[in-house]
């Protein structure tokens, strides 16, 4: 580093950024280890790091209707509960799916019976404002299908208007073009529970006779309870819609005990089910396949006290968290997810690879590798050698790609007691994980070429997660790790993914980001891989990349986005900035390499004046995505891994900075 680099004369090399004004020089280094400090602080005994996802009100709204449908309320929960429900109602009366969006219509009216359903006057403020709300969003007739499902078990919508979910469809092989295996991997993991369900359609009235009618704009008309067509004559949805009238029929002699294929589908399903929840924390080891898949083994006639149904109330308690005035629940755990990601940040930012912490969490990591040929196989039937990791702790019938990526990325800097087994470990993973290439050149997170757009016609496919398809950010990510394995530009593989990632790139320059809030998140990705692969970043389509991230950085130096731009794409950049966020954009602006980019420095300003004095950075927003459009999570762990990694690759980069660095800066009005 040059003499005259700004340094901090109480340790000789440590970097201080000089902020203008009335703030102080800010030491890049104290914060890297302050940061590092406070993450080693969270490592659990086992090994592992584990945040907790965050999400809306629907899930405490979803398990107090399921007590009340299942004749066990337990009135001290029910209040905790009920307490959390209220405290993320917004001013107008209605619940939003991510903090600071607007009500939507099925998290209002989920809430709104949950808390009818509870005993909260009608004539309670609250209660009055959530009532004006559910209207103004159209009430009952606009929920989705999953939600109006629920009210039928309660007697609160009619079975009839509910979209068939039958149970044949897991009889269908690959020999029909739309079949099981083509449906994304949480699809089916919540619709054959829900199959058996809408087989037995197992309503049970409430004794105290609550109902909803007043949440019917119209009233109880079939012109509101009915699913529209589209105005065309030939359509995909009107096809499906048509064919949802002769499943109905159907469904009179399947309950008649005369449909041909009913019994055995049933059966197929149950066992497939049941099959599944062996190896899994729970069926998928996430929270709406196991609420259903609870629900159908009563309607089955699983007794309270059989294993299977306690093992599934056990698994879904698993999720909840209780203090002594709240009750709330997360969708699903996330320690793989979260410890990969702590442990390839912490091993960027220059803790040794020796570090007892880093050893012990590849260990754990290492011992999560799943060595069991599961239902990726009916897509991916790759005679390869099965490995993989999942999000959770237990999901044996689920590894994914995108976690896979992620402990790879963790395993490769970490020097591990035994080395030859990390070693084959990491080979089996890689090997794994790039069978899962599709046709495009992208990859998904679950499934190989899951893209099929018909199937996002049939009725019950309106919670928008029908398919798993191939998406620039797991791409990207994946690019990153060939790059650091030494894969060349003209690998076969490489060169396709390449071209997937042109292909999707964005008028403006930015990519859409599938699991991350949004733009920003894919954006970021994709220019961190490019660089690892070792591409020219001055190319034209790179640097439209950089422009954009730049053109939505903030006054503050920081950068934010959120959900609501998977609505619409016109709010990009738009939201109050976030540690994380901000740290994505840093990293997609270091790979360009100059330390002194005046918006790189900007962005390194908000990160080290917005650290708290433990290390942490606080974060609000929502920055995750399951379903856009539907379902978002804020993971915990993001607001202080990623601003980690992004000041330590800045780090990396000061060294280089010119001996006139600090009149360049200053010349630019970046500290004025």
């Amino acid at each position: 580093m040059s003499s005259e680099t700004p340094s901090d004369p109480r340790r000789p090399g440590a970097i201080v950024i000089p902020l203008g004004g009335p703030k102080a020089n800010l030491d890049l280094d104290d914060a890297i280890r302050r940061a590092q400090n406070h993450l080693l602080s969270l490592q659990k005994p086992e090994g592992y790091w584990i945040g907790e996802l965050m999400v809306d009100a629907t899930l405490n709204a979803d398990m107090i209707t399921f007590f009340h449908w299942y004749g066990q309320v337990d009135p001290v929960w029910q209040r905790k509960a009920v307490n959390h429900i209220f405290s993320l109602q917004l001013e107008d009366g209605g619940w939003n799916i991510y903090h600071g969006g607007p009500a939507e219509v099925n998290a209002t009216i989920k809430c709104y019976l949950a808390l009818k359903l509870a005993g909260i006057p009608l004539t309670d403020r609250r209660m009055l404002r959530a009532r004006e709300m559910a209207l103004n969003l159209g009430g009952v007739p606009r929920m989705n299908t999953f939600s109006k499902l629920y009210l039928a078990l309660l007697g609160l919508f009619p079975w009839d208007y509910v979209p068939t979910i039958p149970c044949e469809v897991i009889l269908i092989g690959k020999w029909f073009y739309v079949n099981f295996n083509e449906m994304s991997n949480w699809s089916r993991s919540m619709l054959v529970p829900l199959a058996i369900i809408n087989h037995f359609k197992p309503t049970r009235p409430l004794d105290h006779h609550v109902h909803i009618h007043e949440l019917y704009p119209e009233g109880f008309h079939e012109r509101d309870l009915a699913l529209p067509r589209d105005p065309e004559w030939f359509t995909w949805r009107n096809v499906f819609l048509s064919l949802d009238k002769l499943h109905k029929f159907a469904e009179w002699f399947a309950r008649n005990g005369i449909h041909p294929f009913r019994r055995h589908a049933l059966k197929r399903a149950e066992d497939w089910m049941l099959e599944r929840f062996e190896g899994s924390d729970g069926l998928a080891a996430i929270y709406p396949a196991m609420l259903n898949a609870l629900i159908a083994l009563i309607a089955l006639g699983y007794p309270d006290d059989h294993p299977q149904v306690v093992r599934a109330r056990r698994e879904l308690k698993k999720l909840e968290h209780e203090d002594t005035d709240r009750v709330w629940i997360e969708p699903c755990l996330s320690p793989v997810w979260d410890t990969a990601i702590t442990t390839m940040v912490l091993a960027e930012s220059g803790l040794d690879p020796n570090h007892a912490a880093l050893n012990k969490a590849a260990q754990w990591l290492i011992s999560k590798e799943i060595r069991f040929r599961g239902d990726w196989q009916y897509k991916n039937p790759a005679q390869v050698e099965p490995s993989g990791w999942v999000f959770e702790f237990e999901n044996k019938w689920n590894p994914d790609v995108d976690d896979t990526a992620m402990v790879l990325l963790a395993l490769r800097l970490i020097r591990t007691r035994d080395p030859a087994a990390r070693d084959a470990c990491f080979r089996r993973g890689m090997n794994w994980m790039l069978t899962f290439q599709c046709k495009d050149g992208g990859w998904a997170a679950f499934d190989k070429d899951c893209t099929k757009n018909v199937l996002e016609k049939v009725p019950f496919a309106d919670h928008n997660a029908m398919l798993d398809p191939e998406c620039a950010d797991i791409t990207a990510r994946i690019l990153e790790l060939l790059g650091y394995e030494g894969f060349s530009l003209d690998n076969p593989q490489v060169v396709k993914a390449l071209q997937f990632i042109r292909d999707t790139q964005e008028a403006d320059g930015s990519w859409y980001g599938r699991w991350g809030v949004n733009y920003i998140y894919g954006t970021w990705q994709v220019l961190r891989g490019m660089k690892a692969l070792g591409l020219d970043m001055n190319q034209s389509w790179l640097l439209k990349a950089r422009d954009w991230l730049e053109s939505v950085q903030h006054q503050d130096g920081g950068w934010g986005e959120r959900c609501n731009t998977y609505e619409d794409p016109v709010f990009k950049g738009q939201g109050p900035s976030t540690a994380s966020q901000t740290a994505w954009a840093v990293m997609g602006l270091c790979t360009f390499g100059d330390p002194n980019h005046p918006s790189l420095v900007r962005g390194i300003e908000y990160l080290l004046s917005t650290q708290n004095p433990d290390g942490s950075w606080t974060e609000e927003e929502t920055t995750g995505t399951g379903f856009p459009k539907v379902f978002y999570l804020k993971y915990d762990m993001y607001r202080n891994t990623w601003p980690l990694l992004a000041l330590a690759t800045y780090r990396k980069l000061a060294p280089q900075v010119p001996a006139n660095s600090n009149s360049l800066l200053k010349d630019s009005g970046v500290f004025r």
